[in-house]
């Protein structure tokens, strides 16, 4: 294989069922991990459904691009069953029945007490010149098969309990022994508080002078990830241009970075309430019970979260919480007063040492008065020495719809805490 491109592989996922919402495709996700270590990049991921023209069709594009192609599912006993057909088919070359492959499966069933069908035979075909992957976990033999130019393709089992084994017994030493020595390492910061334009703006004058290390946005409702790849020879180098990209890129984010390891912004408040042996409160109206919902996701958020508010109503705001109907009468339902107290309440009544509050107008239409969007975030909490508790508010104008209004607020509503948390 020639050494400046054999770092580049595809992997394609068989079976219409993968087409459907019931079904995801993990395996690739352990594939690409399994490949990381070994240097390898993955550059793309498709789903072809059980069609021997398409398949053949993937694969042969594959090749064009990618030194190694591995191909999952599709090799079972069955007439839907096309993968090792469509490999054929691209490679030009002949299925070859297997005799020894057929009487191991013939006894893999005879040891379970079973008769094998007939069609099992189908599994003992295999491409000209490919070498079987054994299977101890199934039928369904793998297949490594190395193109006249030098390309590995590789087609392992569906199921995750077949393939995982198989790639990481049979597949990983083959390739190590084929690829020169390289490495793969990365930098991660989850930014919340901007936009992905903003962001972008920002630091692509940083990222952008480099092919490598590469350097990847991806955005989600108020929660951004950047990801800084290096490839290189050795470790050392590799974290060399990590540092010569990701510490400019740290230093102008600042404290919008919230994770560097891939911790959820909840997982990152969760443990700073830990190491202070601290707890927190909610009290939520618009947000309806999301920023719980997100905080007792956490494992072990027991140990932080003394509990929740979810008072939608103004009575429930007043009888539940202790809210002065006089405050709400005056200043309104969506207001930083309102906020305030909520907090306030939501921490006296609960006795944690931290407290966050949402009130906001989600729309679609404004019930309050106030503009759809008008989120405001209450705070209430230790203050510093001398100076008694801190009781504040911050007003957000969210974008977007009903749904996303929400998420937007929740993860405001984090960050603010957060941020509180570490006296920013």
């Amino acid at each position: 294989m020639p050494d400046a491109s054999t770092r580049d592989a595809e992997i394609i996922a068989v079976g219409s069922e993968m087409l459907t919402s019931q079904r995801l495709d993990t395996n690739s996700l352990f594939i690409t991990d399994q490949l990381n270590a070994l240097g390898v990049e993955v550059r793309r991921k498709l789903i072809v459904g059980d069609d021997r023209e398409i398949l053949a069709a993937a694969v042969c594009d594959a090749m064009t691009h990618a030194h190694i192609v591995i191909v999952t599912g599709g090799l079972g006993p069955t007439e839907d069953d096309l993968t090792r057909e469509a490999v054929a088919q691209a490679l030009a070359r002949p299925l070859v029945f297997s005799q020894k492959l057929a009487d191991a499966i013939e006894e893999r069933f005879r040891r379970r007490g079973r008769k094998m069908a007939a069609n099992n035979k189908r599994q003992a075909m295999l491409v000209e010149g490919a070498d079987a992957l054994p299977n101890p976990n199934g039928t369904a033999v793998g297949q490594w098969i190395v193109a006249a130019d030098g390309r590995v393709i590789m087609m392992l089992p569906g199921p995750p309990g077949e393939l995982k084994p198989m790639f990481a017994n049979e597949c990983v030493p083959r390739l190590a022994s084929r690829l020169p020595a390289q490495v793969i390492r990365a930098r991660l910061y989850r930014v919340t508080g901007m936009t992905e334009s903003d962001l972008d703006h920002l630091i692509a004058p940083v990222y952008s002078k480099f092919v490598n290390p590469s350097t990847t946005i991806l955005a989600s409702p108020g929660d951004i990830q950047v990801h800084v790849r290096a490839r290189c020879d050795t470790e050392g180098e590799a974290e060399r241009l990590l540092a010569e990209v990701g510490d400019p890129i740290e230093g102008l984010l600042g404290d919008r970075i919230f994770s560097r390891n891939g911790d959820s912004l909840e997982a990152v408040v969760g443990e700073l309430l830990r190491a202070r042996d601290a707890t927190l409160a909610v009290a939520e109206s618009c947000t309806g019970g999301m920023i719980a919902e997100r905080i007792t996701s956490i494992p072990g958020s027991s140990d932080y979260f003394s509990g929740g508010f979810i008072v939608y109503s103004n009575r429930m705001k007043e009888n539940l919480l202790g809210v002065e109907r006089a405050l709400i009468e005056q200043h309104g339902v969506v207001s930083e007063e309102v906020a305030r107290a909520m907090a306030q309440c939501a921490r006296l009544r609960s006795g944690a040492t931290y407290a966050v509050s949402t009130t906001g107008e989600a729309g679609p239409e404004s019930s309050s008065g106030v503009p759809v969007g008008t989120v405001y975030v209450g705070f209430a909490g230790p203050g510093p020495a001398a100076h008694g508790d801190t009781v504040e508010a911050r007003k957000f104008n969210l974008p977007g719809d009903r749904t996303r209004i929400r998420m937007f607020a929740a993860q405001g509503a984090l960050d603010y805490l957060r941020r509180r948390i570490l006296g920013l």
